[in-house]
């Protein structure tokens, strides 16, 4: 069998980048984000990209190196938070946003992973998420109809991976990760720790290896925090 290890960023996305292609990127303000592999993306240069993530990275960092660069055309996310590039090229016109709310975003590519095209949920309803949506009552109450999200790259960052792919992530980071992986014709995972085979107690793997095709250790591991809020300390 190939082995899913490969040796660089760089290489773990050969041949899977194109232009006009819908990427997943997982992470969560800026826990979980595909640190590594992003990068590497803008390095290839391909341009009209759809991306699906919960936000945009932040200044500087994550998903903000390809709004930089021009490379997104469309973006799919719940929170345009404190990215102001993110904000000026979607109010400038520049960029297309398909805003969805956060649990119908994460439902939608779960959705996606489990090969179910459609379902319905309150959320949205009478509000500009629900525009051109078909709506029907259940039980009295109005729901409108969301579609799956499927991606041709799903870009994930993990802590731990074996041989097989079997993943481990570490607390927050465990966050759209999982759900994208099972969503992707091409799943590239970058990871802290590649350990070896069996070391994992089955109950603990987060993710089957089934669903994971490369894998890469990680050369950005910086674990930023986006807003630090401190007081000074109480003294007696």
């Amino acid at each position: 069998m190939k082995s899913k290890i490969y040796e660089s960023p760089e290489a773990a996305l050969e041949g899977v980048l194109f232009d006009g292609m819908t990427i997943m990127s997982g992470g969560f303000g800026l826990s979980g984000n595909p640190e590594s592999l992003i990068p590497e993306i803008r390095t290839a240069g391909v341009k009209d990209l759809t991306v699906i993530s919960n936000n945009a990275g932040a200044d500087g960092f994550g998903l903000w190196m390809l709004l930089e660069s021009r490379q997104v055309a469309k973006m799919i996310s719940s929170y345009v938070g404190e990215n102001k590039l993110f904000e000026q090229q979607y109010l400038s016109g520049e960029l297309t946003l398909e805003l969805t709310p956060q649990g119908t975003l994460a439902e939608r590519i779960r959705a996606g992973g489990a090969g179910i095209p459609a379902f319905y949920t309150r959320t949205g309803v009478g509000t500009v998420v629900a525009e051109g949506k078909p709506v029907e009552s259940f039980e009295g109450e109005e729901y409108i109809r969301e579609t799956w999200l499927r991606a041709d790259l799903a870009i994930i960052k993990a802590w731990r991976a074996d041989p097989a792919g079997n993943l481990m992530f570490r607390k927050t980071a465990r966050n759209f990760n999982p759900n994208m992986a099972t969503a992707a014709k091409t799943t590239v995972v970058e990871v802290e720790e590649i350990v070896e085979a069996g070391a994992f107690d089955p109950d603990c793997v987060h993710t089957p290896g089934i669903y994971v095709d490369r894998i890469v250790l990680s050369t950005i591991n910086e674990k930023r925090i986006e807003k630090l809020t401190t007081r000074q300390r109480e003294t007696a």
